[in-house]
């Protein structure tokens, strides 16, 4: 499914990950609950560190708001597992090492650093209703302060 295909409205790709705390994650576990899928780059780098911290700062709100927190990365569930544990995450850190979820979700993007090309996830979040309809997506996210806005968003999700 290429990220034109993944719409506001549509239902969400569903997938199961390994999470770093063990389980087994499947999307369509959590109907009846609102999800935010955040798809980011790289563990314990500046940015996705930030933006973890910030979801962290904020977890108790959002499961005031009945909003399921999920991470999504290519890196290995023992990256994983030590980002988690460094930073004290609350949620589940999910590893996508095959790609499937990250393609399913058109996160995939060229990129380009000091002159070497490489295929990398471009940092992105989806916000899913309690039918597991997209209800937000937002691609190219800035990590400081993305939290807090998202968290707008799913209050106002019934």
């Amino acid at each position: 499914m290429s990220e034109d295909l993944v719409t506001l409205g549509h239902s969400a790709p569903d997938f199961r990950l390994p999470a770093h705390d063990g389980r087994q994650i499947a999307l369509a576990d959590l109907r009846g609950k609102k999800v935010i899928l955040y798809f980011y780059p790289k563990d314990d780098t500046p940015g996705c560190t930030t933006e973890g911290q910030e979801f962290t700062a904020l977890y108790s709100q959002f499961q005031a708001a009945d909003t399921v927190i999920l991470g999504v990365s290519r890196d290995s569930l023992a990256d994983h597992e030590r980002f988690a544990a460094k930073y004290h995450f609350p949620f589940p850190l999910l590893s996508d090492s095959d790609e499937a979820a990250c393609r399913a979700y058109g996160v995939l993007k060229e990129k380009n650093m000091y002159g070497k090309k490489s295929i990398g996830i471009e940092r992105s979040t989806f916000v899913m209703d309690r039918d597991g309809r997209i209800t937000h997506i937002e691609r190219k996210v800035k990590a400081a302060g993305h939290a807090a806005e998202l968290l707008k968003i799913v209050q106002q999700i019934p």
